[in-house]
């Protein structure tokens, strides 16, 4: 079975808007598509003989989540039927809802292991395992998402590479903001340090700004030339852009 041009653009456009922003693969016979927040990955196909498509998800606990919460959309294979538009776009969302949500769970069955490992279960220890496995993951997510290069220089190089939070982890409301991929950038060692400090930030389009601490001979000593951006950037990125220009980044000269 075969898609037209026209099927597969409304299957992307659905995705997008459905928390599916990256589509891996697009051709007559499916439509593949990946997200920056999870690492789970569905591919699109006619349904042979019938009106409507088959959504696959690869085995495992989000196939076994989406059969469980959906049953009538089931096939006998374990692939998942959407009749028409409307319920391929809420199964596009329903499944990436839950695989933000089983993203979440690792995390906490990785931190509760770390704690039973360590024996001690104080709130102050529990604060700290929790922010050590969380760097780790959000430096795991950032490591994909940027292909493993600095988001600014594209030196691949992880050794010197920072996962560095715009909305700092002490601030931020719940776990799923900080561990969003979209929360901040990953940098070689030298602009992680400064932008920690406020000394740099981006603007919307993703342009480097520089403090006015930050001397003429300062930037020319860190290599920071006029023109400096983002490889790229998304609308994801913009609000917690924003909230780094306004509470981190230090505009004067104190």
């Amino acid at each position: 079975m075969t898609m037209n041009l026209l099927e597969r653009s409304l299957i992307e456009k659905a995705g997008y808007e459905n928390g599916w922003e990256n589509v891996i693969d697009s051709r007559e016979g499916s439509v593949v598509l990946a997200s920056a927040r999870h690492r789970a990955r569905v591919r699109i196909l006619l349904r042979p003989a019938e009106k409507g498509w088959i959504v696959e998800v690869p085995p495992g606990l989000l196939l076994q989540e989406l059969i469980r919460s959906l049953p009538e959309s089931g096939c006998p294979d374990g692939k998942i039927v959407a009749g028409d538009m409307d319920e391929l776009v809420r199964l596009l969302y329903r499944t990436a809802r839950l695989a933000v949500s089983l993203a979440a769970l690792t995390y906490s069955v990785r931190v509760q292991d770390a704690l039973n490992q360590t024996g001690i279960d104080t709130t102050e220890v529990q604060r700290l395992v929790k922010q050590r496995i969380g760097q780790d993951t959000f430096r795991e997510a950032l490591m994909d998402y940027w292909v493993g290069a600095c988001a600014v220089t594209g030196i691949a190089l992880p050794d010197i590479l920072r996962a560095s939070h715009a909305k700092p982890w002490a601030d931020c409301e719940s776990d799923e903001e900080r561990l969003d991929v979209f929360n901040g950038f990953l940098l070689c060692a030298n602009l992680d340090a400064l932008f920690d400090r406020g000394l740099i930030t981006f603007d919307d389009a993703g342009y480097l700004m520089c403090s006015l601490r930050l001397s003429p001979e300062h930037r020319r000593g860190l290599h920071l030339s006029e023109g400096l951006k983002l490889r790229w950037i998304t609308s994801s990125h913009i609000p917690y852009l924003v909230w780094h220009r306004e509470r981190v980044f230090r505009q004067g000269d104190r």
